[in-house]
């Protein structure tokens, strides 16, 4: 690494430079690019060869492997970036299936023209919650497209992990009478975008809830290893992912508004907005669904984590061929929580 740096004339202008087409063309520039960003923030053993590849020996067990794409607008909002959500994201995706997060992979798509600062920041932001979560990057790519052709920054990241022996845990696993439970407040991350976008000032700001859940699902699968089904309410948000796995399942699903978790900020600009709860994303939350007899153990390791401590049991699964979700509200009856119709928030992850 450091004879490659030696070959450098300058350093990259971090403060007032930005990318433009040479960082992309598999040349000097693209090389400096990768060694004064990339392997600066996310440096690992894995990495540091600068092969086009990562090489490493898995752990005993069933590997899993989930892939996600964020183009988030604004790339900055409340409480992360798009940098830290591309890393929590994926490595959500892994750990929903009880799996221990074990590497992810980034890749770049940048636009002619994006401050290098600005990208320099997102890469210290996803390096700094890839070292905070366990999970290193170790390997990736950069492509470099035409001014007004990416928006800024899209990142792609690979995540995989492994499953421990004993876990199976899948959307296609609910069951009649097992209970839904969520580990905390939803529509924190959609409403902290939304209110960056149209510039909304809050007494109480809300921020958004990204964060990376294996350390809590392994907290969860410990106490109750037979959970049915995990899944992150991200798009969509809990009405969407509700049906999802009822769908999945083929059953039912009842829940009550009285037990759903849910900030007064939240719910006082998602009326402002006109948007509803249910249906607006989440970054650091998950829904459970176990057997009844072991809802309130589950129950209990969700709030001995920190990412839990505001869980519920929010409602149970049901017998019904029409796979429909319902809900219970405050006022006694109860409405059908159907799929999303178009697209509420776009670009919201």
């Amino acid at each position: 690494m450091t004879r490659i740096r030696r070959r450098f004339i300058s350093s990259l202008d971090l403060r007032h430079g930005r990318v433009d087409m040479t960082h992309g063309s598999g040349g000097r520039a693209m090389a400096q690019l990768v060694e004064e960003i990339f392997v600066a923030a996310f440096d690992n053993e894995f990495l540091r060869p600068l092969n086009d590849q990562a090489c490493f020996t898995p752990p005993p067990g069933r590997l899993v492997m989930a892939t996600d794409s964020h183009v988030v607008t604004p790339l900055f909002f409340p409480g992360g970036d798009i940098g830290s959500l591309s890393v929590h994201g994926t490595i959500n995706d892994v750990a929903m299936a009880g799996a221990r997060p074990l590497y992810l992979s980034a890749g770049f798509i940048l636009e002619e023209g994006f401050p290098l600062a600005d990208l320099k920041r997102i890469v210290d932001s996803m390096s700094a919650a890839a070292r905070a979560a366990g999970v290193p990057v170790v390997t990736g790519d950069t492509k470099v497209v035409e001014r007004g052709k990416a928006d800024g920054v899209f990142i792609n990241t690979t995540g995989v992990g492994v499953v421990p022996e004993g876990v199976d845990i899948s959307g296609s696993r609910a069951r009649a009478g097992d209970k839904i439970l969520i580990n905390g407040f939803i529509g924190d991350h959609g409403m902290a975008v939304m209110s960056q976008r149209e510039n909304l000032k809050f007494q109480t700001p809300i921020l958004s809830d990204s964060a990376a859940l294996h350390e809590l699902v392994a907290a969860m699968v410990a106490e109750v290893p037979d959970i049915h089904c995990l899944r992150d309410p991200t798009r969509g948000g809990v009405a969407a992912t509700l049906n999802e796995l009822a769908r999945q399942s083929r059953v039912g699903m009842t829940i009550r508004e009285s037990e759903l978790p849910i900030r007064e900020a939240v719910r006082a600009t998602c009326e402002f907005l006109g948007f509803d709860p249910l249906y607006v994303a989440n970054e650091g939350k998950l829904l459970a669904i176990c057997p009844a007899e072991t809802a309130e153990r589950l129950l209990a390791a969700m709030r001995s984590h920190p990412l839990g401590e505001h869980a519920a049991i929010i409602g149970e699964v049901t017998e019904d061929t029409h796979a429909f979700v319902q809900m219970e509200t405050s006022f006694g009856g109860k409405r059908i929580v159907d799929w999303l119709n178009g697209e509420q928030l776009p670009r919201i992850c």
